[in-house]
């Protein structure tokens, strides 16, 4: 097979599933955190993950406020684009490694998506400071629940808020502590 093909088809699974997979990551965020269900950015994270969602639920059921059909969905989905990379790279790969490739992946997303939301959150504060907007509305409350205790051990000093150091530091120390091991063992299982 052409490498040129495999790397494109690669790179387009990774896109679109990638793309999917940080919107059902929101919706689930956003769920657990409670955010407005009547924003327009929730309402567009819920029209776009109802499809695969609603027939996951009746089957799959929350439990304590997690919404576990977004989690098996997420887990499916990652599983997926594993495996469909691989094969576009001629490659297969053993289910107990991709299971724990999957996990580790995924909680490389979820700490992707918090850096990547503070650090949108710190960039709106600059640019347009106290003004309202749905997204900067989101934003606190997705980012609150990890800014809070952050604040509390770092609290703003003369007016600037430091603590979202504190949080780039923790994300990057889970990023070495936790999701490297993972992906070491799952690559030596797969």
């Amino acid at each position: 097979m052409n490498p040129y093909f495999s790397s494109a088809g690669a790179f387009l699974i990774e896109a679109v599933f990638g793309l999917y997979m940080v919107v059902v990551m929101l919706r689930l965020l956003l769920q657990l955190v409670r955010a407005d269900f009547y924003n327009p950015l929730s309402q567009f994270l819920v029209k776009v993950t109802n499809p695969p969602l609603k027939p996951l639920r009746r089957i799959i059921p929350g439990i304590g406020g997690i919404d576990l059909a977004s989690v098996v969905l997420l887990f499916a989905l990652q599983m997926a684009k594993l495996a469909l990379v691989a094969l576009a790279g001629g490659m297969t790969l053993a289910l107990p490694g991709l299971a724990v490739l999957s996990v580790a992946e995924l909680i490389a997303l979820l700490l992707n998506v918090y850096m990547i939301s503070i650090l949108i959150q710190i960039i709106l504060s600059w640019v347009g400071p106290g003004t309202y907007n749905p997204v900067t509305a989101l934003l606190y409350t997705l980012n609150e629940p990890v800014m809070r205790p952050a604040r509390r051990i770092l609290p703003p000093i003369s007016g600037i808020d430091l603590s979202p150091i504190l949080v780039f530091l923790a994300i990057g120390l889970m990023k070495i502590l936790i999701v490297s091991p993972l992906l070491d063992v799952g690559r030596s299982l797969a």
